[in-house]
């Protein structure tokens, strides 16, 4: 498999002495639930931090409980700007399940919402997410095991808004930037479609020298006649802060949030109270560059 590996696409070297203590930071796991399935071992884990899915390595996906921030991984509440974009979305297609608290938001936010399909290739994350991470199955939601591209590849459904976030344990499958993939999302789209993808890149975004933007993001251009780019600057706040008590960005790598439509993308403020029943101050997230 090949991937995109994000430490590769840094422009800036990180400060050691800030390295080091990421390098030498220990967390008090303790294991809640593990089992091994033909893709990952899995655990979900408690900590001073909060509760988290946990892939091989990394945290993929949960709960923040300090004193900081206490909610969702922030990076997946950049998602939910969509509701901003076109709020009567009724058809939703999420490639990549997580702990659930994105698919329960998203119904929550779109009243007009008729179905909300979820592909994971991981067997166990439903029931993972309703045991652990509170997840609330709707008759709206319909779960299809499958891997993502080859759901798309045969889809004959048509959506409204399409979310993707696909990183895994050592980056980005790089199939999720092909040209085969972004025809098989646009042919899975009604015209006025939505397109939301998770990438990364060094957040200097001027720099003739970001590989991400330099190499990847024309791809988008390509396929679509707008895109709006969100960066995760308090995403990577909150993370630091939460996890490290650093202050500042150590690798120089962030969440970048894309919403690609060959329809004009507009936010819609004047939604923005209905996200304070989530608990969540979206105005921290809209600074698109």
């Amino acid at each position: 498999m090949n991937i995109l590996i994000p430490e590769e696409l840094a422009i800036k070297k990180p400060k050691s002495e800030l390295l080091k203590i990421i390098n030498n930071k220990k967390f008090n796991d303790r294991v809640l639930f593990e089992v091994n399935s033909d893709f990952h071992n899995i655990k979900v884990v408690e900590n001073e931090i909060g509760r988290f899915l946990h892939y091989k390595d990394t945290y993929q996906a949960g709960f923040i409980d300090t004193e900081f921030y206490k909610g969702n991984l922030p990076y997946i509440n950049y998602f939910l700007i969509s509701y901003l974009l076109n709020p009567k979305t009724e058809k939703i297609l999420v490639i990549g399940m997580g702990s659930g608290k994105l698919i329960n938001d998203i119904e929550f936010l779109f009243d007009n919402l008729k179905t909300i399909d979820v592909v994971d290739l991981e067997e166990n994350i439903a029931d993972i997410a309703v045991n652990y991470f509170d997840f609330k199955p709707s008759d709206k939601f319909n779960f299809i095991l499958q891997d993502g591209i080859t759901y798309l590849l045969n889809c004959h459904k048509k959506y409204d808004l399409i979310i993707v976030d696909v990183a895994n344990n050592d980056g980005i499958d790089l199939r999720f930037l092909s040209e085969d993939y972004f025809s098989a999302v646009k042919k899975c789209l009604k015209k006025s479609g939505i397109f939301v993808s998770n990438m990364c890149a060094s957040p200097d975004f001027e720099n003739p020298k970001n590989l991400f933007f330099k190499k990847y993001f024309p791809i988008y251009k390509r396929f679509f006649n707008n895109n709006m780019v969100f960066k995760g600057n308090y995403s990577d706040e909150v993370y630091y802060k939460a996890f490290f008590n650093i202050d500042e960005r150590v690798i120089d790598i962030t969440n970048v949030i894309i919403f690609s439509s060959d329809d004009k993308l507009k936010l819609n403020k004047s939604n923005i109270e209905k996200f304070k029943s989530l608990n969540i101050d979206i105005s921290l997230y809209l600074s698109p560059v």
